[in-house]
């Protein structure tokens, strides 16, 4: 007994450090390769905000884009689809997808698209994830483990949020069914990305909420009503997402369908100024700070799903960042709830609303904007999560219980 017990223990013990040695090899990687995504990304963006009229190349770097699919044969690219299913799958994900997303991301966003850079991470992360596992010959479980290790990484270098980046890896799968087995490569894979980018001067954003309220009977009323919203909004992102890029690829000719994209980002930049291009980040802030144009969350669906849909890459996560933001802040003018708090709340409820993680959402309220208040953000993450329907960013996304009760459905997002 003793000696049975003294062997699984042993090869528990080497079962740990086996997967504590890939995932210091996959954080360290990715970290370096995500951290240096992240310059690129300032670089080019910094270089556009002083150059405005670089914008009316977009349509020509549209072309490149497209251009550099057709040369990788890789223009009919299912982005971080691919990702998700593998980890359902265990198949491999191609290792060129990497360098793809990542130079289509950076011209993206140096010629004004409105787009994310996580959504990018993600595919960054899972394809250097699998071909890491690939190398080191790790059969199909194993590699499951390896594209979450990865995507986990690249979160963690590109947002500055390890807990987050951990959970929302294994949870964005198979919704009702954590990865538990990735649990430790996840975690240290993100620690280790995130050390890397804080090292090279990149860490989490700063938000101050600048007025919270009291938690009381009417207010937890109020954010009820909100999550109501939250998921109704939710919805029509993810349902614009997939619309436009429908009706755009009705247009066959994929050099046609971005130039034509393209041009409506530039006509649309004219007219509404710079502030929806890129991430919009600044807009984000000012939003905290309790500052909106009212029409700012419409507006940037609005271009997010044109940018995507026309076939410029980058992410959706930090759109729906803005799009939480912006309308938080709007709704909390009418609510009389302090627009400041309630737009950190619309920025975590609106991504739980079109990635269905709440655990993620939850976790990222804390890591963003710390722990007060909590009950507040639990509860509107709740609503949105449980009113927004099977509706995803991500179509491979596999539900595995209801929404609504306990029942085991199995059932492919919407």
């Amino acid at each position: 007994m003793n000696a049975l017990l003294k062997n699984s223990f042993s090869a528990n013990i080497t079962e740990a450090f086996k997967w504590m040695l890939f995932s210091l090899i996959t954080g360290t990687v990715i970290g370096l390769v995500g951290t240096f995504f992240m310059y690129c990304l300032n670089t080019v963006i910094d270089y556009r905000d002083s150059h405005r009229l670089i914008i009316a190349l977009s349509p020509i770097a549209g072309i490149l884009i497209v251009a550099f699919y057709k040369a990788m044969d890789s223009e009919n690219d299912k982005g971080t689809n691919t990702v998700i299913a593998s980890v359902s799958s265990g198949n491999s994900v191609p290792v060129k997808m990497a360098p793809l997303i990542f130079l289509a991301t950076v011209i993206t966003h140096m010629y004004g698209g409105s787009a994310g850079r996580e959504g990018a991470a993600l595919q960054i992360g899972g394809s250097l994830g699998s071909y890491i596992g690939e190398l080191l010959k790790i059969n199909k479980n194993g590699k499951k483990i390896f594209v979450m290790s990865g995507m986990s990484a690249a979160f963690s270098a590109l947002f500055g949020t390890p807990v987050t980046a951990s959970i929302f890896a294994m949870e964005v799968a198979s919704v009702g069914n954590m990865q538990y087995g990735s649990f430790v490569p996840c975690v240290i894979s993100a620690l280790i990305a995130n050390k890397i980018a804080v090292y090279f001067g990149y860490s989490v954003e700063n938000y101050t909420v600048t007025a919270y309220p009291e938690v009381s009977f009417i207010v937890l009323l109020k954010v009820v009503v909100f999550g109501f919203l939250c998921a109704g909004i939710s919805t029509v992102f993810v349902l614009a997402l997939h619309k436009i890029g429908a009706l755009f690829k009705a247009v066959e000719n994929q050099y046609l369908r971005i130039i034509i994209g393209g041009c409506i980002i530039v006509v649309l930049f004219v007219i509404f100024g710079r502030d929806y291009s890129s991430t919009g980040i600044a807009v984000i802030e000012r939003a905290v700070e309790g500052e909106v144009v009212p029409y700012a969350f419409i507006l940037k669906i609005l271009l997010t799903a044109i940018t995507l849909g026309c076939g410029f890459k980058g992410g959706e996560i930090v759109p729906s960042l803005f799009i939480g933001a912006t309308f938080g802040c709007l709704v909390g003018q009418f609510l009389n709830i302090s627009p400041s708090f309630l737009a950190t709340v619309g920025m975590v409820s609106i991504f739980c609303g079109v990635t269905n993680c709440p655990l993620a959402s939850l976790f990222m309220a804390v890591e963003l904007f710390g722990s007060k208040n909590i009950v507040l953000y639990l509860l509107c993450i709740a609503v949105t999560y449980n009113l927004s329907g099977y509706y995803s960013l991500y179509k491979t996304q596999r539900f595995i219980y209801s929404k609504h009760g306990t029942d085991i459905i199995h059932k492919n997002a919407k």
